[in-house]
């Protein structure tokens, strides 16, 4: 502003967020202007700009994203400006609006067409501040409609999959693909994909389930190709946010019986002790899902079965015991309580104080570990401790803290 040093600047000329005179003054839906590039900034912040923002000025949530420009404000400041020896306002860039997306849209009703149309959504969506923009105007309907249709191109659908996964969509459009149909579309894109087309069907899946409240009807129908679809995006470690995203949508649908069982039945179990034994990831968040769902799955017998038929199983649990996090140890002493209480054969008792367990669990109860993994720690020598009790790796100090 060192142009208008000896000028008093009308305050309305000025941006409520930069303080700056407007070079393209924008109306918002609670009626404050603001300069283009900081409103877009404030609202649009990045890929995980939040999809509802409220108004700087009024602390009012901006429903409508779509900025309308204030052209008489603009020239009010032109003239200004020309007559004080300022500078002469850039020519804006055009807006895109609601209304030319919808058109668009209108417009894609042949193959043809439709490629046209993706192209256009895909220009004009590059751009952060418009995304908010072409999703309000019905481009999630319209490419969700070309995921699930079944007589169209693979290459058109994983087209059509990659800018709707590009669009970072808020809760209320997520909520909206919430649909067996949907989710099933999106179970034949993790079988028939490329690696890319893979990892943007499993975030979205993540997305869905993660940010909308879960819908019973649709957790509880899931076929078993969606457990073994995840499987195989455990298995091919294609990256690590599709790992990530598939362990969340294993732990969001677990909770169901029927659920669990196809997950096991999909060999989950095996490839999640594999991930532990291959150290896959330095994060602990990894960690601690993996073992979240290993804790899930064995909660049935299946899922135990399954545990104790791997070589390491056991070991890889134990070793994760005060290694990790304090979540990550909960879960593994979680993990061996199932394991006591309902799959304690002699044969299992006597692999636990072998590989190290016993001695692992003597240790959780004299830490500060948390009360409730004190007390499965309890629990699980308690169980096994007429097994242990004569064997000279049971260790002298436990039988004493015990007898006291």
């Amino acid at each position: 502003m060192a142009e208008y040093f000896d000028s008093e600047i009308p305050h309305y000329f000025l941006c409520p967020i930069s303080l700056e005179i407007m070079k393209d003054p924008v109306t918002v839906s609670t009626g404050i202007t603001y300069d283009r590039e900081s409103i877009e900034k404030w609202l649009f912040p990045g890929d995980n700009a939040a999809a509802a923002a409220s108004c700087p000025v009024t602390k009012q949530p901006i429903i409508d994203l779509e900025l309308t420009p204030n052209i008489t404000l603009r020239r009010v400041i032109q003239s200004w400006s020309a007559a004080h020896g300022g500078q002469r306002l850039p020519t804006p860039r055009p807006a895109v609006t609601k209304s030319d997306i919808s058109k668009t849209l209108r417009l894609a009703n042949s193959p043809e067409m439709q490629i046209k149309c993706l192209r256009k959504i895909r220009s004009i969506s590059s751009n952060v501040s418009n995304r908010r923009v072409v999703e309000a105007a019905g481009a999630v309907e319209f490419l969700a409609s070309l995921i699930t249709y079944h007589d169209i191109s693979k290459e058109t659908r994983d087209e059509a999959l990659s800018i709707l996964f590009s669009l970072h969509l808020s809760p209320t459009s997520l909520s909206s693909l919430n649909t067996p149909d949907f989710i099933s579309s999106l179970t034949n894109s993790m079988q028939i994909g490329n690696f890319e087309t893979r990892e943007h069907s499993t975030t979205l899946l993540n997305q869905i389930l993660n940010q909308t409240d879960p819908k019973p009807s649709v957790l509880s129908e899931l076929k078993p190709r969606f457990f073994v679809e995840l499987s195989r995006v455990l298995f091919d470690r294609i990256s690590l946010n599709a790992t990530k995203s598939a362990l969340q949508v294993l732990i969001i649908t677990c909770p169901w019986r029927r659920n669990r069982i196809k997950a096991v039945e999909a060999g989950v179990v095996h490839l999640l002790i594999e991930l532990l034994l291959s150290n896959y990831s330095p994060e602990k968040r990894v960690s601690e899902m993996i073992l979240t769902l290993l804790d899930l799955l064995c909660q049935c017998a299946e899922g135990r079965a399954q545990l104790l038929a791997h070589g390491a199983g056991l070991a890889i649990v134990s070793k994760k015991i005060l290694r990790v996090s304090t979540l990550a140890s909960e879960r593994a002493v979680k993990i061996l309580h199932s394991i006591a209480r309902f799959s304690a054969t002699l044969g299992v008792l006597q692999e636990m104080l072998q590989i190290g367990v016993v001695a692992k669990l003597s240790i959780v109860i004299q830490v500060d570990s948390g009360s409730k993994t004190k007390s499965r720690s309890w629990e699980i020598l308690k169980i096994g401790a007429k097994a242990w009790r004569s064997s000279p790796c049971f260790p002298e100090k436990l039988i004493c803290l015990m007898s006291s």
